[in-house]
């Protein structure tokens, strides 16, 4: 590692731990020419999730755009935002373990859907109305009347 010092390519390791919640490893170096000592971090290198959008637009994926559509659909509920975060990063963990690094709006709306209707009901019918584009009141209707259908379902088993 060069020294960031006198640039010297040559330094020795004195410490090393985790950092950022195990996901990178911080080292402290001392360099073999000038003897001054600095910090390296070694993350993994991520390849990014790109999502594809309807329109065939492509972004990078941001889980605080995720977080904030899932704090709209959770407004005024008993719903904590540590709850929420815990979500977001389940659904970001379940995405990065996908083989395809694009990954439609499409998969991940159903993911967060599936997610979100085993914690909150209306919380899932107000993400849905807005996902789906529900036209009418009927649509809204048929998505509430099969929430209730698996409901009673769940209740029923053993």
């Amino acid at each position: 590692m060069r020294c960031i010092y006198c640039g010297h390519d040559d330094s020795k390791v004195l410490d090393s731990r985790p950092a950022d919640d195990n996901f990178a490893i911080r080292r402290r170096r001392e360099c073999l020419s000038c003897g001054r000592r600095f910090t390296t971090y070694e993350r993994v290198e991520n390849v990014p999730l790109v999502v594809v959008k309807k329109s065939g637009k492509r972004d990078i994926f941001d889980r605080n755009k995720l977080l904030t559509g899932l704090i709209k659909a959770c407004e005024k509920r008993e719903i904590s935002l540590e709850q929420l975060e815990s979500l977001v990063s389940e659904i970001e963990r379940e995405l990065m373990n996908e083989p395809e690094r694009e990954i439609s709006t499409e998969k991940i709306g159903e993911l967060v859907m599936n997610k979100l209707q085993k914690v909150d009901p209306v919380a899932y019918v107000r993400f849905a109305s807005v996902y789906r584009e529900f036209k009418d009141v009927e649509t809204f209707m048929k998505e509430i009347e099969n929430l209730l259908k698996k409901t009673r379902e769940g209740r029923q088993d053993p």
